[in-house]
């Protein structure tokens, strides 16, 4: 029998959802039959849509896709004034304010408190601007990712931007493509420090040398969500770039022809991979959807898999961070590292990005604004996105870097971070999310904070990811960092307060592996000390220059849990209450009884019902 949503997707799917979606908001929140709400919330996801939890009636999220992240000259600047006008919420959020834009593990945008009623001036304003929300969720192509710095790497084999480019032109509208069983994630990356994260991919392209000729290998099944993380696996195929599109999409109709549609759980490409073998996928590629001879793999050229990689400071210290070391002046003053583009790295050009890190990839609206305004006066005026949740400038001349870098804003968004504010990443959690147990951005936000000025790292360890996810959906990737935190639920005191389970040692690279889970339901104010203390007993205990990772790896689950040690500490959590039961985490009235929702246009009033 086929899902509830694969029903709902048969009636009204994929561009005509847009005529449905305009006339809702013509008429009003009201106008949507309550007996229908899942079943359009389920649709308007494919135009970027997401309504979001309990107590928040009324409110969308909106989600902007960038392929392979790059926003191009004045369209940041467009962002930060849709947020302004636009995504101003009923209450504030004490860290970030009242207007802000959330930058995604996937090299998205998100904006959040979007009403319906304002979609269509949004949709103009992003659209006349080359901006676009559609199918950046929902049962399709996803945004595409790749090396943020893809066509201005100064050591890149491939340049994959094009070939990123045409995916996204080919693959987004395409009916063909447009209702596939679950989404469809791609990551197309030409550089060898493996920025596009491809082993967490449904897709993936990696760049790859046969014959003299340069290219791609193809992977297939990876992905992180829910309890079940997969690696993507070779599908034992090169394509050369002007292969990539008939390839891609060949994979993209056989998980649609073939991919689970009776159990959503299951309609993932990973699963469809476990179930038939790599090589029976790349028979049936070949039989059934590509008319020309798929070649055997080539050359694997990530020999700098750099990227999350776990290892000590000669991870983070190759071509890049090395070329602008060599430079000398000021570039060798923030020489950064390739494994998340923070610091000062030179262009194939003669000229430098400027990696910038964005705690937990929340910046607010007069920010982004801000810093649009910078990129235009110190570079070309574009700006990229890292899937690390940070922003990029590029096209830096070197005479302008002293200015650039001077400037006030960066003060916040620092290309010289501590390394706990430099790997600290979080999802959306409770402040939005229906799907969240837990408060995350705030709270991550302190732990960093807390970390920075608490703990020093052992000798060696010069990179510390720290990733926190409000629930097993894995939207902020807790799977591949040092520490993963994951939100549950506990008792403390006799009270039911927030907690953490706490995975160790993951992380991609040349071998990598996913965080072991050793710790379950930590009361959040005591997992700073927690990390504290781990730190230290790895500090005394690990053996011969061991990193982070392989110390883990060496060790059992009860010999790293013993090691982990929670313990309240100077640091005080103030989201210790259940805020999945308050309307807004961070509202003076909190309760569900004291939210504004439904919120009403002028024109479409909601009655009173007094």
């Amino acid at each position: 029998m086929p899902t509830d949503v694969e029903e709902w997707k048969s009636e009204v799917y994929g561009q005509e959802i847009r005529d449905h979606l305009m006339e809702f908001a013509e008429e009003g929140w009201e106008s949507i039959p309550d007996d229908e709400h899942d079943a359009w919330f389920e649709r308007f996801k494919w135009w970027g849509l997401y309504h979001q939890r309990a107590g928040q009636e009324s409110y969308f999220m909106m989600r902007i896709g960038t392929p392979n992240g790059v926003l191009e000259p004045g369209q940041l600047e467009v962002v930060g004034e849709v947020a302004d006008e636009y995504a101003r919420g009923p209450a504030e959020n004490p860290e970030f304010g009242a207007a802000y834009a959330d930058f995604t593990t996937r090299q998205s945008i998100q904006l959040h408190w979007i009403r319906l009623e304002d979609v269509p001036e949004v949709f103009d304003k992003l659209e006349s601007n080359g901006l676009t929300t559609q199918q950046a969720c929902g049962d399709s192509w996803r945004n595409i990712v790749g090396c943020p710095v893809a066509g201005k790497d100064a050591n890149e084999v491939v340049d994959a931007l094009p070939v990123a480019e045409n995916l996204n032109e080919t693959f987004k509208g395409d009916e063909d493509h447009s209702n596939l069983p679950r989404k469809w994630k791609v990551s197309v990356t030409g550089c060898r420090e493996g920025c596009g994260q491809g082993d967490i991919n449904d897709l993936a392209l990696e760049p790859a040398e046969k014959n003299g000729r340069m290219g791609f290998n193809v992977r297939v099944g990876g992905g992180l969500a829910r309890n079940e993380p997969r690696l993507a696996r070779g599908l034992d195929v090169f394509v050369e770039p002007d292969q990539a599109e008939a390839v891609s999409g060949g994979l993209s109709a056989l998980f649609r022809e073939y991919g689970d549609r009776e159990n959503r759980y299951n309609a993932r490409m990973k699963f469809l991979v476990d179930e038939w073998g790599a090589q029976e996928v790349r028979e049936t590629l070949q039989e059934e959807f590509v008319d020309f001879e798929l070649e055997r793999a080539g050359e694997d050229l990530r020999d700098q898999y750099t990227y999350n990689a776990g290892t000590g400071p000669a991870a983070g210290s190759h071509d890049h961070a090395d070329g602008a070391a060599a430079d000398g002046g000021v570039a060798a003053q923030y020489p950064g590292g390739d494994h998340d583009h923070i610091g000062v790295h030179p262009q194939g050009d003669d000229n430098f990005y400027v990696g910038l890190n964005v705690m937990v990839g929340r910046m607010g609206a007069a920010d982004c604004l801000e810093l649009a305004e910078l990129a235009d006066d110190y570079g070309s005026g574009e700006v990229r996105l890292t899937q690390r949740q940070n922003v990029i400038v590029t096209d830096v001349p070197e005479s302008e870097l002293d200015a650039f870098l001077a400037e006030p804003l960066l003060d916040d968004y620092a290309p010289d971070p501590s390394p706990f504010e430099r790997g600290s990443i979080a999802c959306t959690g409770t402040e939005f999310c229906s799907l969240s147990i837990v408060e995350t951005k705030n709270r991550q936000v302190r732990f960093a904070r807390w970390l920075k000025g608490n703990v020093d790292l052992p000798d060696g360890i010069e990179e510390f990811h720290i990733h926190l996810s409000g629930c097993t959906a894995s939207c902020a990737q807790p799977q591949i960092a040092d520490v993963s935190l994951r939100g549950m639920k506990t008792r403390k005191n006799g009270e039911a307060v927030e907690a953490l389970d706490i995975g160790l040692g993951g992380g991609l690279g040349e071998e990598p592996r996913f965080a072991d889970w050793v710790a379950q339901r930590v009361p959040a104010d005591e997992v700073p000390g927690a990390i504290e203390n781990l730190l230290a007993n790895f500090a005394e205990v690990r053996e011969d220059g061991e990193s982070f990772r392989e110390f883990v790896e060496n060790r059992d689950e009860e010999t790293l849990a013993e090691l982990i040690e929670p313990e309240e500490t100077s640091y005080t959590d103030p989201y210790m209450h259940n805020t999945k039961l308050t309307w807004y985490p961070y509202a003076e009235e909190d309760d569900m009884d004291d939210g504004p929702a439904p919120v009403a246009s002028d024109d479409y009033p909601v009655e009173s019902d007094d």
